[in-house]
Formats: structure tokens, C-alpha cells, sequence
């Protein structure tokens, strides 16, 4: 229901089918409301590390051509010069945002049933996610809506799926949305089957334990320095 509103919100906004937003969030219910929105409108979700600093901000939004961006008030600063030089380009913040700029809630408080008929092709592009960079400079690579919904059933779906979530998983999301492996096999896997999904917004042990104890986490995808931090915890 909220990403619907969310769809309608942006619609309002101005952004149409095959337009680009640029998430610049840690982890966070907004984005993935604003992925979620932007996908059933036809929009691109381009997604960069709230760390970038402007030059690296701006270099993506500007190669991704870009018409809003939303991320957190703390992180405003990295693109307002960007926006100052791009009127096309809307800013949004989740929380309290600069002045002359919008908050989500202009987004959250459409109406879900107003929302534009659009068709969507397969072959369409739904994120944009941008790759490290680490033999080149970093390049936009096209994720279509049927290569996700593919790879999601690929790990999911039918009785020998890669990956075992159930409807009753309580999984643990502490890695980042904005790379695509979170994005996609925990985010999205997630979701396809149902499961609860409690998102941490970054990465600290003792945080970490007490939710695994309070939400009784039965699944946690995690990399190797996290695993080292677990193992080394008292």
C-alpha cells in the first residue's frame, strides 16, 4: 500500500515511465517503499553509497540522467550544489529536510489509486545499480524487471530453490540495499516469499545481537568481516 502511494507520489513529481531516481539512503523502510514505487510506474532506481562524496555522487546522477534524488538530511549536502546546477533535478530527504527542498511524506501521503496506467515490458529497465569500479571506472549495469523477477524465482521458487526462505523466516538485513546482492537476494527473495524482513541501517555488533535475540532472526546473509565480528563477540 505505502509503495503505491509512493508510485502515485512520484507520478506527481513529475517522474514517468523509464524516468531515473537516485536513492543515496542507507538502509531504510523509504527505500524500499521509493524502489518498490518507482518500479510500478516504469521508473529506473539508481542506488549509490551515502559515503560517495559529491564529485562521486554527482558523476552518477549526472551518467544516469537522474530527475530526483532522495536521501537523508545528514547527506543533503553532498548534492544541493548538484541540484543548484541541475533545476530539473528534485531533492527529497526522509527526515527533516534543507530549506525549499520536500520530504517523503509528499511522496507517502498520495493517493494510492491515482496512479498512472502504464505497460511495462519485460525487457524494461527497473534498477540502474552502479558497478565498484575496481578494473575501470565505475559503469551503470541494466537490470531489467524480467531479469530480477528471473533471478528471484531462480533462488526462491520450486522445490530445490538455491536459496531455502520461508513464509515464517524472520530475515536479518544488515547489508547494504544499494549493492545489488542485498538488493536483490534478500530484499526482493524476501519479499517474494513472504518473509519478515527487519532492516538495520548499518552494520554494529552489540546492536546486531540484541535484534537477532528480541525478532528471534532465523536467517542472516552476511560477508566474511561481519562473521568475524560475530565469532569474536563475547
Amino acid at each position: 500500500l505505502t509503495s503505491r502511494k509512493v508510485a502515485s507520489g512520484l507520478s506527481k513529481l513529475g517522474i514517468k515511465q523509464g524516468d531515473v531516481i537516485l536513492l543515496l539512503l542507507q538502509n531504510s523502510p523509504e527505500f524500499v517503499f521509493a524502489f518498490l514505487g518507482a518500479s510500478i510506474i516504469g521508473a529506473i532506481s539508481t542506488t549509490a553509497n551515502p559515503f560517495y562524496t559529491p564529485a562521486e555522487v554527482a558523476k552518477q546522477a549526472t551518467a544516469s540522467k537522474a530527475k530526483l534524488i532522495i536521501t537523508q538530511a545528514v547527506y543533503a549536502e553532498k548534492v544541493q550544489q548538484f541540484v543548484k546546477e541541475n533545476d530539473h533535478v528534485k531533492l527529497v530527504t526522509v527526515d527533516s529536510p534543507p530549506e525549499n527542498y520536500l520530504h517523503f511524506s509528499e511522496l507517502t501521503n498520495s493517493d494510492e489509486d491515482d496512479i498512472p496506467a502504464v505497460e511495462i515490458n519485460p525487457d524494461d529497465v527497473v534498477a540502474l545499480p552502479y558497478s565498484s569500479g575496481t578494473t575501470g571506472l565505475p559503469k551503470g549495469v541494466m537490470l531489467t524487471h524480467k531479469g530480477l523477477v528471473t533471478s528471484v524465482a531462480q533462488q526462491v521458487d520450486g522445490e530445490n530453490p538455491n536459496l531455502y526462505f520461508h513464509e515464517k523466516d524472520v530475515i536479518l538485513c544488515v547489508l547494504p540495499l544499494f549493492h545489488i546482492y542485498s538488493l536483490n537476494s534478500v530484499l526482493l527473495c524476501g519479499l517474494r516469499v513472504g518473509s519478515a524482513i527487519l532492516l538495520m541501517q548499518k552494520f554494529e555488533i552489540v546492536t546486531l545481537m540484541e535484534l537477532v535475540q528480541k525478532y528471534k532472526v532465523t536467517i542472516a546473509p552476511f560477508v566474511p568481516p561481519i562473521v568475524l565480528a560475530v565469532a569474536k563477540c563475547p
